[in-house]
């Protein structure tokens, strides 16, 4: 039997360390869940505390969280007030400059997402059971609601499972697709053997890609313990320079890679490459359950293939090692196919509460989409990968 409605308590709260860490992770990971390191709450507060996603910074923490009678989590949803859409990876600044053109106030809106993450998993955190469903669908008429009593121009759901993002649909939330490219692990044994399953031309340019990278260098892969402030160091400074020429401002402070390591850091893995002993480059990752994650990269010394050699294929190696079946490459970068990154499509759901902004979107989505799927369909075809007779 599901649970009565009168049992539910929703709440919003301003800051993630109002709520316990233990009671968080029990609903953002339950047992049986592919684990997410994006979505525990050692990772989430850091972006808050380390003043990463902030009210200065744009992001207003409100996260929904739904407890039974007896006070118990039963559900949350990771939500913020956003002033801005920078952080994001679903782009919808067009849709801002539209809306303010005829008059109307994109800002603030309400998004449901991880704090600079372009990783899809789950948005409403629901332990599997019988009242699933119900959960789920109080979360999402509660972040309504709070977008309407606040005069908010819009609810985003961005990097959602497609399950999820099915059932979004279905209750009329607008659909929205893009494509991000992934490595999979097809039982390889070694680097090699994934070698062997691309096309002859392409592994005989991943080699001398590799090689040339490699040339005086070493590479080492951290985790755990060996993480140490110094490295963060070396590494704040990669992330600062990279971030500065992408996006003008790094979202991320040097105290936010410190609670990390400080928090969760078996869930890291650096990769340095060292010359005569001393870091020039480097790429940080997360480790889920079946997924090395690629977040950020950086070098003080740009060398011919260094960034392809650092942040994928030391991936690929890291994740046969590990028996991991996928490597998350991130957002955008055509160049990953070339290196065994295949694309694969990620999902959005999106609500709009002014009817004239909703139907141009709807609109504009529906020609959006047809163009992904022909883009995913051009890039499938064209893998590196042998092709079948």
């Amino acid at each position: 039997m599901g649970m009565d409605d009168t049992a539910l308590k929703i709440t919003i709260v301003p800051a993630l360390a109002e709520v316990s860490p233990d009671e968080w992770n029990v609903v953002a990971n339950p047992p049986g869940a592919r684990y997410d390191p994006f979505l525990t709450w050692e990772f989430l507060e850091a972006m808050e505390s380390s003043g990463a996603a902030t009210p200065r910074t744009g992001w207003v923490p409100r996260h929904l969280l739904i407890r039974g009678d007896d006070g118990r989590l039963r559900a949350a949803m990771p939500l913020y007030a956003k002033m801005h859409s920078r952080g994001e990876f679903v782009f919808d600044h067009s849709w801002a400059e539209a809306f303010e053109r005829a008059g109307g106030s994109y800002y603030p809106k309400l998004l449901a997402a991880v704090p600079f993450t372009p990783v899809t998993g789950r948005r409403r955190l629901v332990p599997p059971g019988p009242d699933e469903a119900q959960l789920k669908a109080a979360l999402l008429a509660g972040a309504i609601q709070l977008a309407e009593e606040n005069d908010l121009s819009s609810l985003h759901i961005n990097f959602i499972d497609h399950d999820d993002a099915d059932v979004l649909e279905n209750t009329g939330l607008l659909s929205r697709t893009d494509q991000q490219f992934r490595w999979e692990n097809d039982g390889y044994e070694n680097f090699d053997g994934f070698l062997a399953a691309l096309s002859s031309a392409k592994r005989k340019n991943l080699r001398k890609e590799r090689a040339k990278a490699q040339d005086g260098l070493e590479f080492v892969h951290l985790t755990g313990d060996a993480i140490t402030e110094d490295h963060l160091d070396h590494f704040f400074q990669f992330y600062m320079d990279t971030g500065s020429r992408k996006w003008g401002t790094p979202y991320l402070t040097r105290l936010s890679f410190s609670l990390l390591r400080e928090r969760m850091a078996d869930d890291l893995l650096f990769v340095f490459a060292l010359e005569d002993g001393e870091p020039i480059a480097g790429a940080m990752n997360l480790i889920g359950s079946d997924t090395l994650y690629g977040r950020y990269w950086g070098c003080s010394d740009q060398r011919p293939m260094l960034h392809f050699e650092t942040c994928y294929y030391q991936a690929i190696d890291f994740a046969i090692a590990r028996g991991l079946k996928y490597v998350e490459a991130g957002a955008q970068g055509g160049h990953k196919l070339a290196r065994g990154y295949v694309p694969v499509l990620t999902r959005s759901a999106h609500w709009i509460a002014h009817p004239g902004l909703r139907n141009a979107v709807a609109d504009y989505l529906t020609r959006e989409r047809d163009a992904v799927e022909s883009d995913m369909d051009y890039l499938t075809e064209r893998t590196p990968f042998k092709k079948d007779s």
